[in-house]
């Protein structure tokens, strides 16, 4: 009998000596995921440094990398930023990828708000050094276009600060790895703080 041959993603998470460690090996699989599966560009992980803090309840369970890059297409746009779009005129065509967090887990794996608070914690100082500056694509794009583009990224600081257009938000990444589980990865939108209903 034959002996199969190991993936290409198992012998990606050997050559970067993960194997022995679980966490290490998900965030590799999410990442090859990204690149390969969803086309991802810029793929970078990034240490989350954390305090030894006695109020985490298990801190080898703590996240300790997040993943940032740029999907191909926008993955949530707040309802308020989608009208003020449309009042504008403006597709998302229009306006430049925008870099997204993903927080790399496996299904099984306990989570409590102290540790996403966590997760969230490391993604506010992240996002400061990590993105890249909004430029407005001026190319073949006319002065009205410009404009309006203008006036939306100066929006969109402003709602940043205010919260206007929700809350901070990354995608929490789950693997499917137990129990004989074939590798799937299902991604999850997550944001910070309580998020106000919206009425239709």
């Amino acid at each position: 009998m034959s002996q199969l041959n190991p993936s290409a993603l198992t012998r990606l998470i050997e050559s970067q000596s993960a194997s022995d460690d679980p966490q290490a090996a998900t965030t590799i699989q999410i990442l090859h995921n990204l690149q390969h599966q969803h086309l991802w560009t810029s793929l970078q992980t990034h240490d989350i440094v954390t305090t030894s803090d006695s109020t985490v309840e298990n801190p080898q369970d703590t996240p300790r990398t997040l993943i940032s890059g740029i999907p191909p297409h926008r993955v949530y746009t707040h309802p308020d930023e989608q009208l003020y779009m449309l009042e504008k005129s403006i597709t998302e065509d229009d306006l430049q990828p925008e870099r997204m967090f993903v927080i790399p887990t496996a299904q099984g794996q306990k989570w409590s708000l102290r540790r996403m608070a966590v997760a969230f914690d490391a993604l506010a100082s992240l996002e400061n050094t990590v993105t890249e500056d909004a430029e407005v694509a001026r190319g073949s794009a006319d002065s009205g276009k410009v404009e309006k583009l203008d006036e939306y990224y100066e929006k969109k600081r402003e709602a940043q600060v205010t919260k206007a257009w929700g809350t901070r938000r990354a995608l929490l990444a789950m693997t499917n790895r137990d129990m004989g589980g074939d590798g799937t990865v299902v991604y999850y939108i997550v944001q910070e703080g309580e998020v106000k209903p919206r009425q239709n």
